[in-house]
């Protein structure tokens, strides 16, 4: 089969576009067919070593920074296994089961759990497929079978795949925030993957969204009915106030994410599961213990984002919002074009 093999840590010449053999199953797998398969930030930061911890740059400066500056390594938990087939998000078709797997999942077009709670959602040990072991930017994936979920919906095949990494992000946020009605959200980076996501998921519970992103992209978030909408290295502290958010969902961070504190309300939570702008930030922590803040970090999903997640597609409640598509053999004109941050939604690739 045809894939993208990163073979590791540097730049856009470690994306190879070549024959690979087609996974064999193990107990308890299932072969997928991809059909399409989204891009996001962590397949960049990934094959750059972002991640590790003596990185504090921002992921485009790291970018431009020679090799040599940067950590080897720099995996989520551990040393990212490379030679590796990234590729977080995908809708596929199942085309294989092992012998003895039951469930009906033969023939079904699926999406992919990507964040696998290995030892159940009482436990936060988790894996990523395309993090931890080879994702969808091929034409063939293998997973548990317990992580493929049959979708019923009219959303095309590039559209599905948009939806997995970023929506299920949002939406792990959003539930471990406990968003309800009477909440004011602030979104940072709502141009974004997740962030735009974010705002629709925010606006189906009923909340007052106020969302920041680039200028180009305010048209785009007020057709999703965001509330208000503010430019990018806008004074928010001046235009709204402090103590006037209850949930802050910000996957921006960097030298802004200190006013954070201030513009949420005594009792507010503030969500944060990325870091594009920076991941090393300044706190005054008078403003978290005085104010009874809340920090939340959220990598490993819980049991019902997923599920809950596909059920809003399957009855039409969301939109996917998909910016542009590429053949998988342009994945290194695909990861420049997203580094440049002139999209809003998502970059899907198909083999």
């Amino acid at each position: 089969m045809k894939a993208v093999v990163t073979m590791g840590q540097g730049g856009l010449d470690q994306l190879v576009y070549k024959d690979v053999p087609v996974p064999v199953l193990g107990a308890g797998e299932v072969l997928v067919r991809v059909l399409a398969a989204g891009m996001n930030n962590t397949d960049i930061n990934t094959r750059m070593g972002w991640y590790a911890d003596d990185v504090t740059a921002s992921t485009a400066d790291l970018a431009h920074q020679p090799l040599a500056t940067q950590a080897v390594g720099g995996g989520w938990r551990q040393a990212t296994p490379f030679p590796l087939i990234q590729g977080t998000d995908c809708c596929g078709v199942v085309v294989a089961v092992a012998p003895g797997e039951q469930g009906g999942l033969l023939d079904k077009r699926v999406l992919i759990r990507p964040c696998m709670r290995t030892n159940g959602f009482a436990d936060f040990d988790n894996v990523w497929m395309a993090s931890d072991f080879d994702g969808a930017f091929a034409e063939y994936v293998k997973v548990p079978a317990t992580e493929v979920f049959p979708i019923e919906s009219r959303w095309s095949d590039v559209e599905l795949a948009s939806l997995p990494c970023a929506y299920g992000t949002a939406e792990n946020m959003l539930h471990r925030a406990q968003v309800e009605p009477a909440d004011t959200v602030l979104v940072m980076g709502a141009s974004g993957g997740v962030g735009s996501a974010a705002v629709q998921l925010a606006k189906r519970r009923g909340a007052e969204v106020i969302a920041v992103a680039s200028a180009n992209s305010h048209p785009h978030l007020r057709a999703l009915q965001v509330d208000h909408v503010y430019a990018r290295g806008a004074d928010l502290l001046e235009i709204l106030g402090a103590h006037r958010v209850d949930v802050v969902v910000d996957n921006v961070a960097g030298e802004a994410f200190g006013c954070n504190l201030q513009l949420l309300k005594r009792g507010g939570r503030l969500v944060t599961s990325g870091a594009i702008a920076g991941p090393a930030v300044r706190l005054d922590l008078r403003q978290l213990y005085l104010k009874d803040i809340t920090l939340i970090g959220s990598t490993a999903w819980d049991e019902p984002v997923f599920p809950n997640l596909l059920a809003l597609v399957e009855r039409n409640e969301i939109q996917p919002l998909v910016a542009k598509v590429f053949p998988l053999s342009q994945i290194a004109q695909a990861q420049t074009e997203f580094m440049q941050k002139q999209h809003f939604g998502k970059f899907v690739l198909v083999p």
